[in-house]
């Protein structure tokens, strides 16, 4: 049996650099040169009551995927990597959304649901709200970054680029919410920036039916990236951590 080739993407000056099983093939990354990105795990969008599940979206199973991005936080916090939190949403005001004249202001479930439900307006995804809010059980730490966005991608009208540029990241691993929307949005626009994107399956979740997440997964692994899951990721950046140089 051929042995499975990884691809190697580490810049010249790396030292630690840890290969992470991943499909289609696996993937090398120095630690040191990767963000863990947490994608939009508001009350929004994984707890009851929040804006997906009053668009008529199913989050009934959103608490494994809760679990599985605290480990992997957790892993990667240990090894030095830079956890990212997203936070998608807008003014309480909904200037920031964009008018009739934005596409976003028509294809928003959240704003044609408090376009249907008046009572709603100013509640979901209104920065300050309980609806934007990070679910309470993950919570951000000092030295993470937190950063609100205005629209699917991390990328449109926020610092992340030259955050990560600054520090010198390349590599960005995924978890969150959602995995056929903002995710594959995110990592996509970081394909188009030469990023090296990374999803960690287990610990995203869909907005619809579990077609949209094989969907955006096979998107992700045949045109623009790479899929693992929390398990592979936590014991590939423990050897990592166990093959290093011990100092007296």
């Amino acid at each position: 049996m051929n042995a499975k080739r990884a691809v190697v993407c580490t810049t010249a000056s790396t030292t630690h650099a840890v290969t992470l099983p991943a499909r289609p093939e696996d993937i090398v990354f120095p630690p040191e040169q990767t963000a863990l990105i947490v994608v939009d795990m508001q009350n929004a969008y994984a707890t009851p009551g929040g804006y997906l599940d009053l668009a008529g979206f199913d989050v009934s199973a959103t608490r494994p995927v809760i679990d599985r991005i605290n480990i992997a936080v957790n892993a990667a916090r240990e090894a030095g990597i830079q956890i990212i939190w997203f936070q998608n949403g807008w003014d309480d005001n909904y200037v920031e959304a964009g008018g009739p004249g934005s596409p976003n202001w028509h294809k928003s479930n959240a704003l044609k649901t408090m376009r249907q439900r008046p009572e709603l307006e100013g509640t979901l995804l209104a920065k300050g709200t309980w609806d934007y809010q990070l679910v309470d059980q993950l919570t951000p730490q000092p030295g993470d970054i937190v950063l609100p966005k205005p629209r699917y991608s991390g990328f449109f009208n926020t610092a992340l680029d030259s955050m990560l540029r600054s520090r010198g990241i390349r590599h960005l691993v995924f978890t969150g919410i959602a995995t056929n929307v903002c995710v594959e949005s995110t990592l996509r626009d970081g394909f188009f920036l030469e990023y090296f994107g990374i999803v960690l399956e287990d610990a995203t979740y869909q907005a619809g039916p579990l077609f949209a997440q094989q969907a955006a997964i096979f998107n992700i692994e045949t045109f623009f990236g790479w899929v693992s899951n929390v398990d592979s990721f936590c014991a590939t950046l423990k050897a990592g951590q166990n093959a290093l140089p011990q100092t007296a």
